[in-house]
């Protein structure tokens, strides 16, 4: 295994999740590739691991101001990813310490880049970027929204602890539609599947659904809500992870649909 930096020879198995086997990451369209573009200019760092040639595990991290919590001087890193699955794409990747060799190499990149810190993105649940895993590597909860944990690595004893940006308002209904508010950052091409599928689902309806994307990529439009990534339908938050399938969104959006036809 090696661990190495994002190279354009890399870019298209990365920007899937080394997923390209799969026929839903289709649904995600092109806008990691557009966030990728985007981050780049603002200090988007890549590690990836390389097993026989082929990227089979990445981190991805951003300076803080560009992340999805408050600090300074610190890094934030939205995603640490290995490939699970057997007999596709590079085969079952877990188990082998690679997760741990591209934190640690985060890290000490970040280090390098004069970082005091690194916050990390976690989940209380056992599922996927649990908070337990980043506990055993030296991390520690400094703030709490709903699932999300986030995570806090000092590296110099001044180190000011980061804390999440929180959710300052919620989509207004628009009267007698059916509301259907997508939130979308990018970074994710999991969220990016719910983003797209709802689009799909909104226009295939019509009628009295009305569509309204918030694209949180834009840094200004991220801090007037306070949302990265999320779907409501008429105000009520819909559960994105995992992404429901094209048919479940479409189901909910025309349930509410119905209602207004009445």
């Amino acid at each position: 295994m090696d661990i190495v930096d994002l190279e354009d020879k890399y870019e298209g198995e990365y920007c899937v999740c080394m997923e390209g086997w799969s026929n839903e990451m289709k649904d995600a369209g092109n806008r990691k590739e557009l966030w990728v573009r985007r981050m780049k200019e603002k200090g988007l760092r890549v590690k990836l691991a390389l097993v026989d040639g082929r990227p089979a595990g990445m981190i991805q991290y951003v300076p803080i101001e560009r992340g999805f919590a408050e600090g300074r001087d610190a890094y934030f890193g939205h995603c640490i990813w290995v490939h699970g699955y057997k007999g596709k794409g590079v085969g079952d990747q877990r188990k082998k310490g690679i997760g741990k060799s591209l934190l640690a190499a985060a890290e000490e990149d970040a280090r390098a880049l004069g970082a005091a810190g690194m916050a990390a993105w976690g989940v209380s649940l056992p599922v996927f970027m649990r908070a337990s895993w980043f506990k055993k590597h030296g991390y520690k909860k400094v703030d709490k929204n709903a699932v999300a944990v986030l995570l806090w690595k000092p590296f110099a004893p001044d180190a000011v602890e980061p804390k999440w940006i929180k959710e300052k308002k919620k989509p207004e209904l628009a009267p007698g539609k059916v509301t259907v508010s997508a939130f979308v950052n990018g970074w994710c091409p999991a969220m990016n599947m719910v983003f797209e599928r709802a689009k799909r689902a909104a226009a295939e309806i019509g009628g009295p659904v009305e569509f309204q994307p918030v694209e949180t990529a834009d840094r200004a439009a991220f801090l007037e809500w306070g949302i990265a990534d999320a779907l409501f339908i008429d105000g009520k938050a819909v559960r994105t992870g995992p992404p429901p399938s094209y048919d479940k969104i479409r189901k909910k959006i025309a349930r509410q649909a119905k209602k207004i036809k009445r």
